[in-house]
């Protein structure tokens, strides 16, 4: 008689079927825990990193008052008599920033509407990874361009202005941070559903009008995020005010003259002029913990504006 090969009652032919997925499942969770310790190295550097500034901030008003050092409208030190006032530093940052800012935010903004809206999709192909050059420039670049011929130009026009001033260097912070803008703002606006600018057509409404009364307005989240994430950018960026803008703390808003902002302080004090354990030297820390502080603060708005106002479309 002939032997069946059919598997029989009990099953054990069946299991000859059974592909072995004893390495399989061994290789998966090699794979799970090295790209788990792969976010965990980037989890504790950025505690690392937390923990660093807070303890030497903490050390630094031990030292010197906080009330001092958020109300004093002087900011000098490195000197024999030192006053720390932080608000000269930030009232140079945000001059910077928010010169930087009124260029990039109209600019970016026509730029991701041109793109997505009006240029053809093989100009779209072209244009937008050469917006995108522009973000891998150094900023060093950006910082001599603003010093060597930015601002000649600009005291062409206004010869009372300073060789070191905030306009210059907000002004091609600007384009160094434009095609941040731009990039994030055509992609969220892209994402819109063409079902939407169809039914605005449907109802007679022009180009601009579906731009402006439907498009804009639905993809509000990702522009939003996207200047937010400008802003954080232009206030942590250094080699253009360090180049351009000066290291004169001066608590103006004149942007003629040479200012200083957090950024270039944290250059100036890198550079050796403070000795190590000085107070001078813990300034740093704690100039650095105030910029981590309002980028973490621009990050949660940016956060909290997307998830809240997020249109979701099926």
């Amino acid at each position: 008689m002939t032997q069946s090969v059919f598997p029989d009652a009990g099953g054990s032919q069946s299991d000859l079927w059974k592909p072995n997925r004893a390495a399989s499942k061994m290789s998966q969770k090699a794979v799970v825990i090295l790209f788990g310790a792969f976010a965990m190295v980037s989890v504790l550097t950025t505690f690392g990193i937390v923990f660093t500034l807070l303890f030497e901030t903490i050390e630094f008003f031990l030292e010197v008052s906080p009330i001092e050092f958020f109300t004093a409208t002087r900011w000098t030190p490195l000197f024999a008599n030192p006053e720390f006032g932080i608000i000269v530093l930030l009232c140079g940052t945000f001059l910077t920033s928010a010169i930087g800012l009124l260029i990039a935010i109209p600019l970016g903004l026509l730029s991701a509407v041109c793109l997505s809206e009006y240029a053809p999709r093989r100009a779209r192909a072209f244009l937008k990874p050469a917006l995108e050059v522009l973000a891998g420039v150094p900023t060093v670049v950006f910082g001599y361009f603003a010093l060597l011929l930015v601002t000649p130009v600009l005291r062409s026009f206004i010869p009372d202005m300073q060789v070191f001033n905030a306009l210059s260097a907000g002004f091609v912070l600007g384009f160094a941070i434009l095609p941040t803008i731009a990039s994030l703002s055509e992609d969220a606006i892209f994402a819109v559903p063409s079902s939407l600018r169809q039914g605005c057509y449907a109802l007679g409404a022009t180009k601009r009008e579906t731009i402006t009364g439907v498009v804009l307005p639905a993809a509000l989240s990702g522009i939003v995020s996207s200047v937010i994430l400008g802003v954080s950018r232009a206030v942590g960026e250094t080699m253009i005010v360090t180049l351009a803008a000066g290291q004169s703390p001066t608590l103006t808003l004149d942007p003629r003259v040479s200012i200083q902002t957090m950024t270039a302080f944290i250059v100036q004090v890198t550079k050796g002029d403070a000795p190590y354990g000085s107070i001078a030297f813990k300034t740093l820390f704690a100039v650095g913990m105030t910029l981590f502080v309002i980028t973490l603060v621009l990050n949660l708005i940016s956060y909290w504006f997307v998830r809240k106002y997020q249109e979701k479309y099926e």
